[in-house]
């Protein structure tokens, strides 16, 4: 297990403190996997500087897109990707 620190700025740190937001979206330059924590501490980007609230999540998925071959490039180029979060409505 590694514990992986990330900076946050204020207004995804409250969303995920609030339980509204639960994923992240990185630029996959570092290496991270289920059971790693990832720490995320509220950097406030006005000041240039971190307020000292952390929060430690546990990695359950990782998704790298580079890894993935069912996107073409060029779409991916002209559109981006759509990261969502999901909770079920019901059990089937």
């Amino acid at each position: 297990m590694t514990r992986i620190e990330k900076k946050t700025w204020p207004e995804l740190f409250n969303k995920i403190l609030s339980g509204e937001k639960t994923f992240d979206v990185r630029i996959a330059d570092f290496k991270i996997k289920v059971k790693d924590v990832l720490v995320l501490r509220e950097y406030d980007p006005v000041k240039k500087s971190y307020t000292g609230r952390k929060i430690e999540k546990k990695i359950t998925f990782v998704l790298n897109s580079k890894d993935q071959k069912f996107w073409p490039k060029k779409d991916i180029n002209k559109f981006g990707l759509a990261i969502m979060g999901f909770k079920s409505l019901q059990k089937i």
